[in-house]
């Protein structure tokens, strides 16, 4: 495993930190990134149509068994933070309509502020590399 990786946590933190980006999610304080810097993003949302109800609905449905690691922010300015990395297997149509079960890598950035939280849906496609669940 990747020396960056962070599988140091315990079931209660991953359901702490679950919880607060689920609460993001449902008071949509929540973006996924689909700037030029996230094509694989746009391309993967475009591939499976997947429109910002199923969205929302997959980022809902996470659990603590799809927590795989976390990692620190490696942009300039922003290596504080801390990402999250959950890979959730999802059931979605392809172009063909036909239904496929998908694994999707989803990278949280959570964001306190004075006035609650929001998240940042960094990553939202398929894995580029093999992954390894904390709890499975």
């Amino acid at each position: 495993m990747n020396p960056y990786y962070n599988q140091n946590y315990t079931r209660e933190q991953i359901d702490a930190i679950l919880d607060k980006i689920k609460d993001c999610v449902v008071n949509n304080k929540y973006t996924i990134v689909l700037n030029e810097n996230r094509k694989e993003n746009i391309d993967f949302i475009n591939e499976y149509n997947i429109r910002s109800d199923k969205q929302k609905s997959i980022l809902l449905q996470l659990r603590t068994e799809d927590f795989c690691h976390t990692l620190q922010n490696t942009k300039i300015g922003f290596e504080y933070e801390v990402l999250y990395v959950f890979v959730p297997q999802v059931q979605l149509f392809n172009a063909d309509g036909e239904e496929e079960t998908v694994d999707i890598y989803t990278k949280f950035n959570v964001i306190d502020m004075f006035n609650g939280s929001r998240t940042v849906v960094i990553s939202f496609h398929k894995p580029n590399k093999p992954i390894d669940y904390l709890f499975r």
